[in-house]
């Protein structure tokens, strides 16, 4: 099994969060399959960067995705495309 990357983790994080909705940390970190002080290590992270960012809902605290965060993610998932296919090229 190959180690992922810091990028594969984010894209697991933001996938979580945006397939899920409003969600705690605790199904984020099932989601990206990381204990829950990484995943909230990874969270603090992109809510730092504007991906991610915290509501609290009946006083729980909730994350989602933002704008830019989706448009991170899709960026994520182009690059990571472009990339699996020059791997395959270079298998011939």
């Amino acid at each position: 099994m190959e180690r992922r990357t810091r990028y594969d983790i984010y894209q697991d994080v933001l996938e979580t969060v945006r397939r899920k909705g409003a969600t705690g940390i605790t199904r984020i970190s099932y989601g990206a399959n990381l204990p829950v002080d990484r995943a909230k290590e990874v969270v603090q992270f992109l809510m730092k960067q504007k991906l991610v960012e915290m509501e609290e809902y009946g006083g729980n605290m909730k994350y989602t995705i933002t704008g830019k965060g989706g448009q991170f993610l899709n960026a994520l998932r182009t690059v990571k495309k472009f990339l699996d296919e020059n791997n395959r090229d270079d298998e011939f």
